[in-house]
């Protein structure tokens, strides 16, 4: 099938494209840019209107399986779709939903709205080992056990090994590069939700930096925003900068609110957390269940706790500042660190992209251009996925019609599921999956493997 996007003005970063110009798509894969308009299948008229790469979300929480009729339940998937994504990155923070190599499988045989790449959670790994203790440290059998099952899952096409360090205090440095050993022989590298922020932020990057450095792998900092956005930031970025200077594959990525999000039962809450944070209950935001919209008191936080651990809430605590320096820094790209239960959480998973777009490229501090490298080229290349985060000849046909004039988020707090506004095409495979902000088509997407 071919699909010509006539009258719209291409912007490619990873080849220095900025033009107008037609593009041409044929069998799911991009033909050509042209100047004329050949005969195709499907037209779609972009006049006044930017073509870009279709958006790659590195960093998210991929849907959860539904183990009694054996499928995904698309949820986030979706949300990541009607904002542009045509690409995703599951099992981050050390957290898998199900076994990475059924999952891939799963998308291979029923599809989804966006193509779904895994990283392989160590925390999920871990207790498929048989250690369900997060604060001991694990037992060599278990160890054993568990650099199997990574090197399995690295051997299916999983991008590399995340790790959730914040969420299993026990875990050491040796498990860590036992864990992540395979990674060495593929090309792939290691992620992670690091074990402390605000004022300790130092100290945990450096214990990720490190295994990076025992392994000679790249290492992706997730989530800074919410790691260093305390008035931090400009010294991790700083140490970053270092360590790259000094040759390291080292970058991070952010998302454009300055509220985290976690399940209220999870170690960010253990004993101590509003001394790190300089704060009080009232900045935890509940987001389901029967408290849903309202702030915590210390009586809820500990009926939660306890009877309700699994609660997803929101923590209104980083720096506007902080955040905005990271995300404007060129060697930090966009992700969201999406999550959603049942359409509820926080509404990065639904507006990050978006919003990026109109606040930071809206307000004139940062091209298109540069926020379209942070939003596909740039994960595109830490990904290794050549094919994918531009618009040369031969790559995967996702496309993203934007308008820049109306491009917005609408998902708050209230309503974290709210579709965007301003994209008028969003295309997986060369098909039209979103047409003018409505899908129309949910199951283009595939798995998508690093071998």
């Amino acid at each position: 099938m071919r699909t010509l996007i006539k009258n719209g003005t291409i912007i490619d970063p990873a080849n220095h494209i900025h033009a107008r110009n037609n593009l041409l798509l044929q069998d799911g894969k991009v033909l050509a840019t042209v100047q004329d308009e050949p005969e195709a299948d499907v037209v779609l008229d972009a006049v006044g209107k930017y073509v870009c790469p279709g958006f790659i979300d590195i960093h998210m929480h991929e849907d959860p399986y539904d183990p009694v009729r054996d499928h995904l339940i698309p949820s986030i998937m979706t949300s990541m779709l009607r904002m542009g994504v045509t690409t995703a990155i599951g099992g981050n923070c050390g957290i898998n939903t199900v076994s990475p190599i059924r999952y891939l499988e799963l998308m291979d045989r029923d599809g989804g709205p966006v193509n779904m790449g895994l990283l392989a959670g160590h925390t999920f790994l871990r207790e498929q080992a048989g250690h369900l203790d997060k604060y001991a440290p694990i037992t060599p059998d278990a160890l054993r056990r568990l650099s199997g099952l990574a090197q399995e899952a690295l051997e299916a096409g999983c991008f590399g090994i995340s790790f959730g360090i914040r969420y299993v205090p026990g875990i050491s440095m040796d498990e860590m590069v036992e864990t992540a050993r395979g990674c060495r022989k593929s090309g792939k590298f290691i992620a992670a939700h690091v074990r402390d922020d605000a004022a300790y932020i130092f100290r945990a990057v450096q214990e990720l930096i490190d295994v990076g450095r025992a392994l000679d792998l790249p290492v992706q900092n997730s989530h800074v925003g919410s790691m260093g956005g305390f008035g931090q930031m400009e010294r991790l970025l700083a140490m970053m900068d270092a360590y790259r200077a000094n040759g390291m594959d080292l970058s991070g990525d952010c998302y454009p609110y300055y509220a985290f999000s976690t399940r209220i039962g999870e170690t960010t809450y253990d004993d101590g957390f509003l001394e790190r944070y300089q704060t009080d209950y009232s900045v935890i935001e509940v987001c389901e269940g029967p408290y849903k919209g309202q702030r915590c008191t210390e009586a809820i936080f500990r009926t939660l706790r306890r009877e309700a651990p699994r609660t997803i809430t929101v923590c209104h605590v980083m720096k506007p500042e902080d955040v905005d320096m990271a995300l404007l820094h060129p060697n930090i790209m966009l992700a969201s660190d999406g999550l959603m239960d049942n359409g509820q959480g926080h509404p990065r998973a639904a507006g990050a992209f978006p919003r990026f777009v109109r606040n930071y490229v809206g307000s004139g501090r940062l091209s298109l251009d540069e926020a379209v490298y942070k939003m596909a080229a740039m994960p595109a290349a830490k990904l290794g996925l050549s094919h994918k985060g531009n618009l040369r000849s031969g790559a995967d046909a996702d496309v993203v019609v934007l308008d820049l004039d109306r491009i917005a988020d609408r998902a708050t707090f209230d309503q974290p599921n709210a579709g965007p506004e301003g994209l008028d095409y969003v295309l997986v495979g060369g098909e039209v999956a979103v047409d003018h902000d409505r899908v129309v088509r949910s199951d283009l997407g595939r798995a998508v493997r690093k071998h």
